[in-house]
């Protein structure tokens, strides 16, 4: 009788003191049977995808080059009298970089002119007029010899005929005229001689005149002196350096361009560029020059720009970081930048669809501007979150 009893005691023991104890969390407010309340839905500004033409554009890093940089020479052997250049110094194109002693350039340019002076004189040639052998007074002389010489023949050979004179004297006067004319013949080849003769004292003044030029250093174009070899006093031997030019506008910038970009190149793209000299400024340039090869050891591309450089701010070796932008722009879906969340290298949006939050892991192109190009992930027109964009989470509610 009493396990009979015992089980339903214990059952209504348990049964009270589960209502006791349901009771007191009623009365603090607090029953587990009352709905959570609802989390406040996070305010979010929607804007569609869109499709629009975006400029392609190639990564590349470079270095800046002079346009042109000459090793000046001296042409001539002899004593540096000036130097009125410093490195740094603009010079024109012609500038006077040294001065070498020209005093004996300029005696053996004297000497030449007097020699040609002194066959002009013989071959009776003027300052403008072109040669004439008949003009030559040996060949004026010699053919007013053999002229005389051949009338006096036509007369005894008249006379021989009315048998006035001898046959011997006839004989003499032929004699006589074809010695003057083999005279007036040599002459005539005298002349052309020394006519050539002439030419040749000529060339040897240009050439003195050249030696007496070549005195004077000068530039090549326009630009800088990068370093001055000599100084007065050094003594110099032909093709000796003694100073070097370089063109600093326009500048070279020489990039080098990944090989899978190779197709997307092609002279005449325009190139913008940064240098870490000039924080936040841009360059601008055009491709001027693509290699017809790649470099094997870097499976890259050596691309030249020509960079205007009016100001003269660039200088030939500072670190450049460039885009070149492709000719022709290609669509893209794009959405503002702010709509981006990257974390540790993953890049999120977040869909706004019925209300709420939808996750989106996508693959990120090319930024223009404040828009940022969606590769993969997402579809034109589907609306993303711009606003908040920290605080949203998959499926979170958005209004």
């Amino acid at each position: 009788m009493n396990r009979r009893f015992a089980l339903p005691v214990l059952i209504l023991v348990l049964s009270g003191g589960l209502m006791i104890t349901s009771a007191c969390t009623t009365a603090d407010g607090k029953s587990s049977d009352q709905p959570r309340p609802e989390v406040a839905a996070i305010v979010a500004t929607p804007v569609a995808a869109a499709v629009q033409p975006l400029t392609r554009f190639i990564r590349a890093t470079g270095s800046l080059m002079a346009e042109d940089q000459a090793a000046v020479a001296a042409e001539i052997a002899g004593r540096i009298v000036a130097t009125p250049v410093e490195r740094g110094t603009s010079v024109a194109e012609g500038g006077v970089l040294v001065r070498v002693s020209p005093t004996e350039a300029d005696a053996q340019a004297r000497e030449a002119e007097a020699n040609a002076a002194q066959i002009e004189a013989r071959l009776g040639l003027t300052a403008g007029n072109a040669f004439d052998v008949n003009v030559v007074p040996e060949v004026q002389h010699a053919k007013s010899s053999y002229e005389l010489a051949q009338h006096e023949f036509e007369r005894v050979q008249s006379l021989l005929d009315q048998r006035v004179v001898s046959q011997s004297e006839f004989e003499q006067r032929r004699t006589a005229m074809e010695t003057a004319q083999r005279q007036y013949e040599v002459a005539r080849n005298g002349a052309g001689q020394q006519y050539q003769a002439l030419q040749a004292a000529r060339a040897r003044v240009a050439i003195a005149n050249k030696a007496v030029a070549d005195t004077v250093v000068r530039a090549p174009f326009n630009g800088l002196v990068a370093e001055r070899l000599v100084s007065v006093g050094d003594y110099v031997t032909k093709g000796a350096k003694v100073a070097v030019v370089v063109r600093v506008n326009p500048l070279r910038v020489q990039l080098t361009v990944p090989e899978q970009f190779v197709s997307a190149i092609s002279v005449g793209a325009p190139v913008t560029f940064e240098v870490d000299a000039y924080p936040g400024r841009s360059f601008t340039g055009t491709v001027r020059y693509v290699s017809p090869s790649l470099e094997a050891a870097q499976r890259a591309l050596t691309v030249e720009a020509t960079v205007p450089n009016p100001a003269q701010e660039l200088k030939p070796g500072l670190f450049a970081t460039a885009r070149i932008d492709q000719r022709k722009p290609t669509p893209a879906v794009v959405v503002p930048a702010k709509a981006v969340h990257t974390v540790g290298g993953t890049s999120r949006v977040f869909v706004i669809s019925n209300g709420r939050a939808e996750e989106r892991v996508v693959t990120i192109g090319q930024t223009s501007g404040d828009v940022v190009e969606i590769a993969t992930g997402l579809k034109a027109g589907e609306q993303v979150a711009t606003t908040n964009v920290a605080q949203l989470s998959d499926g979170a509610k958005v209004s």
